[in-house]
């Protein structure tokens, strides 16, 4: 999955899919804002902000006096973030960007971060190069990216179900995608290469509400829609295949739900770190 699949079919995806999908994501983002250490009133870039709320949680964990500025490459996204914009919301703004070649700004900022945007670069060395000209001198980053898979739950147990019905392709970890830096040795490469130093690895483990509070039968509806390409590859093997894999998955689910909503494991990486 490149770039230029997010801004075009994969954007418009995730956003039909954003209220689930944030409510899903949303534990990841109190390691990442803590990996920020935001002492002061800081400009902070939100890379690969999706539909604005890691950006909007952000602000309003900052000191006062900070501004923070979300860039997607998904036009659509970019459009239902600042459409969550209040007049206002003067601290915060949205634009579509292509961080291999987006200029480096005049002011540059005071903290970078991304969740689970960095591993879709077409070019990371040119695109992590490119942030550290966005990034003061001594300023800060911090990235969250998936673990490796087999530690990821709420992909594998999805990945076995639809694989029971249609062929799933195997991951290619050096292409765009959500595992690429599950071993997370090729980002510390890219990043050192890049100019960024004392660069610190940690993993964040916790379970993730899939698609919210949702049951075991709407949460394997959510899942088929939302994750990688397995709904395409359902609905291209046609018939009965959809409702297979979903009878399926919802029997794996239901060993997961808890009160009402299933929630199962995730294993990330939070990587911290500064431009030297």
């Amino acid at each position: 999955m490149t770039e230029t699949t997010w801004a075009a079919a994969r954007g418009e995806r995730w956003r039909a899919q954003l209220p689930g999908m944030e409510a899903m994501l949303a534990p990841v983002d109190e390691p990442l804002i803590r990996a920020l250490h935001l002492d002061g009133p800081l400009r902070i870039a939100d890379i690969g902000c999706g539909g604005g709320a890691t950006a909007l949680s952000i602000l309003r964990r900052a000191p006062a006096g900070s501004v923070v500025h979300g860039f997607d490459i998904s036009p659509a996204l970019v459009a239902t973030a600042r459409g969550r914009l209040r007049p206002e919301d003067r601290a915060i703004a949205f634009d579509v960007a292509n961080m291999a070649t987006a200029p480096v700004p005049a002011e540059r900022y005071d903290r970078l971060v991304s969740r689970f945007g960095i591993m879709f670069f077409d070019d990371p060395q040119a695109a992590f190069a490119n942030l550290a000209g966005w990034l003061a001198p001594g300023g800060r980053f911090a990235f969250a990216a998936w673990g490796p898979l087999l530690e990821n739950p709420w992909m594998t147990i999805v990945r076995d179900a639809v694989a029971e019905v249609v062929d799933v392709p195997s991951l290619d970890t050096d292409a765009p995608g959500a595992f690429r830096y599950g071993d997370p040795r090729a980002l510390l490469a890219a990043l050192d290469g890049a100019g960024f130093g004392e660069v610190e690895v940690r993993q964040w483990r916790g379970a993730l509400p899939i698609g919210g509070a949702l049951s075991a039968p709407e949460a394997a509806k959510f899942a088929l829609a939302a994750f990688s390409s397995f709904g395409e590859l359902l609905a291209k093997a046609g018939g009965a295949a959809v409702d297979s894999a979903r009878e399926s998955l919802t029997a794996r689910l239901a060993g997961h739900e808890r009160d009402g909503a299933v929630r199962l494991d995730a294993c990330v990486h939070i990587i911290e770190g500064v431009r030297a």
